[in-house]
């Protein structure tokens, strides 16, 4: 896939700069050999950013920013060698095949994780995984990867520290044997990586033997943070004194990504309103014609640092749906505070369709563009929830509440309010324009799905 977006690119950039009876020339060569050398080269920046590494495909952003750090060394390393050589590449040739090549290649893997995660739901590609620690610790992390299906973890047994611990099954997973017969465990149930979680079990030296008894075997291992939760450009490995240390930044929540989140938001939402506004208008007159009420519905919600502002939405229920709550009540299908129904009486015809479009949403372009939202966030809950909330939870408002996010491309509706508030922390804890721009394009696929909208 890679190969085939490469030479697209190339190819796509030769046509529009020279069209297709030129023979260009870069100092004596065709730029036939020159777009060969490009496309292999780029092949070769690829493979040693460790962009065909299994451990960086199906799940997380890491994939896509090596592909971009591969492409812009690839494009830094031709304009040195175009500088010395003296072989002038033409101009209008760069500027299409760089930012084309980089979109086709990212849009090639997210086709491909499509494919790998959909393969891994289905219970194929997976890894073979046994978790080394004790049962409490064992628990918390099989509980925590069955959270992410993506990641292709398929746990098949535990190992635990002492013999005495082997008698009993570790319910819903078995377990395996020993510590000490780590080895000979890991062989028996063909397993390809092992993991170990944060324990007083398993302490520095039983891990040192862990890693020298898995030596020359081929099997992964992987040590598990007891820092939930905290991943991406926050945490690098800084070894000292022989010890892997995980240093772990304070999150950023102000400065220059702070500021160019802010311009992205407004700019795209101002871009989007214009664009869309004929359909805006469409929608309005069809909401008016329908039932009774105005077109547009404004709730009060909470945000950024706990402030309140007002939501505005398309009008998908009728006027009196408030007033019908309660008598509604015990057919919540939602746990935790929220309230949700999936055929809720509440909702007009015009308004059924609406949400199953994720169109409803919409007009939270114009909230995004006063700064009350971000394109990317946490959902915004509303005033009645927040009362319900215990003390972490509230680190969702260290953020601005977002049109979309983590909660919308993993389920919606359909997801435990426990599920959705971890999401919405992992977000706040981690956020970034990359990742931003991974959530953007995961809603397009979920919209399309609409997958949780009810």
């Amino acid at each position: 896939m890679d190969a085939t977006a490469i030479t697209v690119a190339l190819t796509c950039s030769y046509l529009l700069r020279f069209g297709m009876n030129a023979n260009p020339t870069v100092h004596g060569a065709s730029y036939l050999s020159v777009a060969i050398g490009i496309g292999l080269g780029w092949i070769a920046m690829l493979g040693a950013a460790d962009t065909y590494q299994t451990k960086y495909l199906g799940i997380g952003t890491e994939e896509y920013r090596r592909i971009s750090v591969a492409t812009f060394r690839l494009w830094g390393t031709t304009a040195i060698l175009s500088y010395v050589l003296r072989a002038e590449v033409a101009r209008g040739f760069c500027l299409v095949v760089l930012p084309l090549g980089l979109l086709l290649l990212i849009t090639g893997r997210m086709l491909a994780r499509r494919r790998l995660v959909a393969a891994r739901r289905a219970g194929r590609a997976r890894h073979r995984v046994v978790v080394v620690g004790d049962r409490s610790t064992v628990a918390e992390l099989v509980s925590e990867l069955r959270y992410e299906p993506a990641a292709g973890f398929e746990i098949v047994g535990a190992c635990l520290p002492r013999q005495d611990d082997y008698s009993a099954d570790y319910s819903p997973f078995p377990v395996l044997g020993a510590l000490p017969a780590l080895r000979s465990t890991v062989a028996r149930a063909m397993a390809d990586t092992v993991v170990v979680a944060s324990s007083v079990a398993v302490n520095i030296e039983a891990a040192k033997r862990i890693a020298w008894d898995l030596e020359g075997t081929g099997v992964d291992l992987v040590i598990a943070s007891s820092m939930a939760g905290i991943a991406g450009p926050r945490v690098s490995l800084r070894p000292i004194a022989g010890l892997p240390l995980l240093h772990v930044e304070s999150p950023v929540y102000t400065g220059w990504r702070k500021v160019a989140k802010d311009i992205f938001d407004r700019v795209l939402a101002a871009v989007a309103l214009v664009t869309l506004s004929p359909l805006l208008l469409l929608v309005a007159l069809t909401i008016q014609v329908d039932s009774t009420g105005p077109a547009w519905f404004r709730q009060t919600r909470v945000g950024k640092d706990g402030r309140e502002f007002q939501i505005l939405k398309f009008r998908t229920m009728y006027v009196d749906a408030e007033r019908r709550r309660a008598a509604l009540e015990e057919r919540n299908e939602a746990d935790g505070p929220l309230f949700k129904i999936r055929d809720d009486p509440r909702v007009t015809r015009v308004g059924r369709t609406l949400r199953h479009l994720s169109i409803d949403e919409l007009p939270q372009l114009v909230n995004v563009l006063r700064g009350e939202m971000s394109l990317v966030g946490p959902r915004p809950p509303l005033p009645a929830e927040v009362a319900q909330y215990h003390d972490s939870v509230h680190r969702r408002f260290k953020v601005k509440p977002g049109l979309t996010g983590l909660w919308q491309v993993n389920g919606r509706s359909e997801l435990p309010w426990r599920d959705g508030v971890r999401l919405d922390l992992y977000y706040v804890e981690n956020w970034s324009i990359m990742l931003d721009l991974a959530i953007i394009a995961r809603t397009v696929s979920a919209v399309l799905r609409r997958s949780g909208a009810f």
